[in-house]
This record gives structure tokens, sequence and C-alpha cells, in this order.
């Protein structure tokens, strides 16, 4: 097999031809409708943008270019990136170029460690990651080609550069910012040769006898690699970048986007819960103990951080594997197993109190079942990063590589500036008493 940027140039033109197709034939279909309830519900559900790379079904969770996730759960991060392009898993000799194109690209310029340092101690560990990439703009391929005279057909080209350019620097800056931000020593440097969940997990300090983080770091990066193209963080960076605004200001904005509590922020209320709980029994709760904690949550009008998803109407199959993790590894960490008893204990629970909803005239819970928030945390935790502040991070270096992806592809395809048209409530009004 050829090199990415050899099979990219191989596809782009059918991914082209077959676009040009579609619009000339079917253009004008009418593929979905708006619903007064989505124009003021955050458009949820509403058809309305491509997203090639994966799709989100809700009764069988993520399933990228075709592959549901669990069948990739042994996919190192950069054969997950390639999937993600070309739809193809690199051979050998592919794989073996990619890491060297990350060897040859990872770098870190020193001014961007002497902002990150230069920040104020208590500096949200995101913040710094945002804007140590943002500062990286000036070393934009796309932004070089694009004032030379590139052509349009050229833009992917380009943005493919980016791309490698930023996923070969961003673990190294993220592992950076946490032995920076929370006092365990200087920054380090990615080691040649190694592969990127296991260069990842190197930089960050943890002790790895066993080499058991490194496979956590691997999958972890490749679980949260890319969740089709509607979620904040991923419509984020393909709004910014249909400006043709180069990847970093895309990239940037999309991680952005991710630090939301409702985004990828998620992750850390689930395991602070998790935790609050341990310290409110004095370790792993009992059933009781746990449903009560639960029904009083729920009455009070709160929710149970990790359950429930917009899309998702099963366990999200990303929880199933992590959870597979959790048991051959780590089956003993008082952490995991309190996690393991929500998930054995709130799914009924929440059913239970949506019955009580139901009978007092309101909406029953749509969704009683974890998603990958609900247990992530604790993997990490027992691994010993147990600043929680941090995981969001962790997230963000993941799912870069699904936001870099969509963002070549739409290069490729030439996709135009997202500009939905916007409506006031008195035209809502006005059709709704036609």
């Amino acid at each position: 097999m050829a090199t990415l940027q050899e099979v990219l140039q191989e596809k782009v033109p059918a991914y082209r031809a077959e676009v040009r197709e579609i619009l000339k034939e079917h253009g004008s279909d009418v593929v979905s409708t708006v619903t007064v309830q989505q124009l003021y519900g955050g458009m949820r559900g509403v058809k309305g943008m491509i997203c090639d790379t994966s799709v989100v079904e809700p009764d069988t969770g993520l399933i990228v270019r075709g592959r549901p996730i669990l069948e990739l759960k042994d996919v190192r991060p950069e054969e997950m990136f390639f999937l993600l392009l070309t739809g193809e898993m690199p051979d050998d000799e592919a794989r073996a170029a990619l890491q060297s194109e990350f060897d040859r690209r990872s770098q870190v310029p020193a001014y961007v460690w002497d902002l990150i340092k230069a920040m104020p101690k208590d500096t949200c560990p995101m913040c710094s990651l945002a804007t140590g990439i943002l500062v990286m703009d000036r070393e934009s391929v796309f932004r070089k080609w694009y004032h030379s005279g590139m052509k349009r057909e050229d833009y992917w080209l380009a943005t493919l550069g980016d791309a490698l350019n930023i996923l070969a620097k961003l673990p190294v800056i993220a592992a950076g910012i946490y032995r920076i931000r929370f006092n365990h020593g200087s920054e380090m440097h990615w080691t040649h040769g190694l592969d990127y969940g296991a260069n990842f997990a190197n930089m960050l300090g943890i002790a790895d006898p066993a080499g058991n983080f490194a496979k956590l770091m691997r999958l972890y990066l490749t679980f949260h690699a890319d969740h089709e193209g509607g979620n904040v963080s991923a419509n984020t960076a393909h709004v910014v970048g249909s400006a043709l605004s180069d990847a970093y200001y895309a990239i940037s904005s999309g991680l952005n986007g991710l630090a939301g509590p409702l985004h990828g922020l998620a992750n850390q209320e689930c395991i602070a819960w998790i935790l609050e709980l341990m310290d409110r029994f004095g370790g792993v709760p009992t059933e009781d103990q746990l449903r009560q904690s639960a029904l009083e949550t729920l009455r009070s009008g709160l929710v149970i951080p990790g359950y429930g998803h917009a899309v998702l109407r099963v366990t999200d199959p990303r929880f199933t594997g992590f959870h597979e993790f959790g048991a051959a590894y780590l089956p003993d960490d008082p952490v995991f197993q309190t996690v393991d008893q929500v998930y054995e204990v709130i799914p009924n629970v929440l059913r239970e109190y949506s019955d009580e909803r139901v009978k007092a005239g309101k909406h029953p819970i749509a969704n009683c079942w974890p998603n990958v928030d609900a247990i992530s945390g604790s993997l990490l935790h027992h691994f010993g990063i147990v600043e929680y502040r941090y995981y969001t991070v962790l997230f963000a270096v993941s799912r870069a590589m699904g936001l870099l992806a969509q963002l070549v592809l739409h290069r490729a395809l030439g996709s135009p500036i997202t500009r939905p048209k916007s409506v006031s409530t008195d035209w809502v009004k006005e059709q709704i008493s036609k």
C-alpha cells in the first residue's frame, strides 16, 4: 500500500465525482424536514450536513467507515486516522510511513512552551491546549500556499500537511501541559520509532512497567477519535474551516467547544460524581445505598452524570470496550468497582424514575444507558492521572484526529462556506398562524 498522501491522491477524484453525480441526479431531493421544536431545540435530529468519517446510530452506536467501533478496539490511533481519511486500514508499510511522518513533524516550537509557561498557574488545561495550537498558526502550510496562489483542487493537500503537523505536536503539547500545570516536571520529547499512543503515554510520565497504561492510551485515543459531524466540537471546527480558515484556527475553535460541560467536559463531572459517592459511603456503595442516592438526585432535579446521550438509545459500545479493559487490567480497583456497581443499578433506577415522570404527566427518560464518559475517568484515575481537570485534554488529543480528517475531506470535496438561514420568533409565530 502507498503512503497516506498517495492513497488520498488516488481517492480524492473519486470522492469528487461521486458528489457531483449525487448533486446532478438528486440535488433537489428532500432529505429532512424541520419542526418548530427542532428550531428551538438546537437543531437536534435535523439532517443538514455531510460527514463521511463516521455515523452514530441510536441502536448500535459509533460506526467508523462502516465498521462498528468495538471491531476497532485493537486499532492504533495512527491507523484510525488513516481509516478516517481513506476508508481503508493501512498495511505495515503505510503505517510505518505515517509514524515516520509524525516522528519528523513532532518538534514543538520553543515559543509554544514560552507561552504555556507564561500563563497563570491556575489556567485551565484546555485553555492552554487551545492556545498552544492557535499560536502555531504562523506554521500553517495552507496559509502559506493560499497566499502564494494555490489552486482550489490543492486545498486538501495543504490542509493534510497542517493536519499531520498538528497531530504530531498535539500529544507533545498536551503531555507537557500535564507535567507543567500539575508539577510533574518539565515537558518531555517525542520518541522516534514509538507508536502514537505509547508516545503519549510515555510523555505523560506515568510509571508503566507492564505497558498497560500505553494500552489504555491507544484504546482511549482510538475510541474518542470521531463521533460524526454534528457534535459541538466537530461542527464548530467544520464551520470555522468552511470559511477557509486554516486548520490551526479550525481545530482550536473546535476544541474550545469540547471544553463545555455538555460535551467533552462531561468526563470530569462523571469521575467527580463517582468519587463523591465513594466519599459519602466510605468506599464502594451497596446496591441499596446507590439506589436511594440516585433517586434523591433525580427527584431533586439533577441528573446522573454519564447516563443518557443525545443520540444513543443503548449502552455506548465505547463504554463496553472500556469496561472490558477495566475487567481485564484493574478488576480490584475500588473506583472501577464503583463504576461497575453504578452500571448494574442505575439503568433500573432511571427506568423507575421515568415511570414516575410519566405518571406525573411528564416526558419519560429517553435513554437509561451509560455513555463513554461514565467509565473513562475511572481507568485514568487507576493509572495515577487523578487531576481530572485534565481529562478533557486527553479527549481533545483524540478528537483532533476526527476534526482534522473531516476538514481535509471537506477541502477535497470543495465544500462551500456553511451559512444556514436563521428565522425570527415572529416568523415562527406567523408560520404557525397560517
